[in-house]
């Protein structure tokens, strides 16, 4: 059987042809090349065709392909404008955008006089507490911007009008929140802060 085997073996002289696109094939040499292939030169029996080939055809990517990732590779593409990951808005987009439930998460214990006191400090800490996770922010008040004429501290009633600003994902930003002394909740959005050029 092996005998008769070796008989039917492929006794063809083959070609080495590669198209275009850096591809290689082997065709059989008495034949004409096909449409876009060129002989490389190397000719043989399939066997060491297939071998010249493996050692020759390192990358298997198409020319055109490699060529493009060389490209980007060399210039890298801008970052897309949009990101098309569905994490959707940043969180900072999200906070801008109407207003969301925050609540005084002043320590030890929010208070309305804590707040009072965070107030006079200058230093207020909010949580928005729908983001993931809930998101806290320590803001710098602006004590021009705030308000607080209808707060009753020492009764904890009333609400004050918190404006304070902070960086948040590297972005400036300002925080405006209405704070309902009794609960110390309310509700706050944010503003990004377009920074004065010079």
């Amino acid at each position: 059987m092996s005998m008769q085997h070796s008989e039917d073996e492929d006794k063809t002289i083959y070609k080495v042809v590669v198209n275009h696109e850096e591809q290689y094939s082997i065709w059989p040499e008495y034949k004409e090349n096909p449409p876009g292939w060129n002989e490389v030169g190397k000719v043989g029996p399939k066997a060491e065709c297939l071998a010249y080939i493996k050692e020759v055809w390192t990358d298997m990517r198409p020319l055109s392909l490699r060529k493009k990732m060389e490209e980007m590779a060399n210039n890298p593409p801008p970052p897309p404008v949009s990101d098309p990951t569905p994490r959707g808005p940043s969180l900072v987009d999200r906070l801008c955008e109407g207003d969301h439930p925050v609540i005084v998460s002043q320590r030890p214990e929010p208070s309305a006089k804590a707040l009072k006191e965070a107030l006079d400090n200058g230093y207020v800490r909010l949580k928005f507490t729908e983001t993931k996770g809930g998101t806290e922010l320590g803001l710098k008040v602006d004590k021009e911007a705030s308000d607080l004429s209808n707060a009753n501290f020492d009764e904890g009633t009333g609400q004050v009008r918190v404006v304070g600003g902070l960086t948040l994902d590297y972005t400036k930003v300002r925080c405006i929140a209405n704070i309902d002394l009794k609960t110390l909740e309310g509700l706050g959005h944010l503003e990004k802060v377009q920074e004065a050029a010079g």
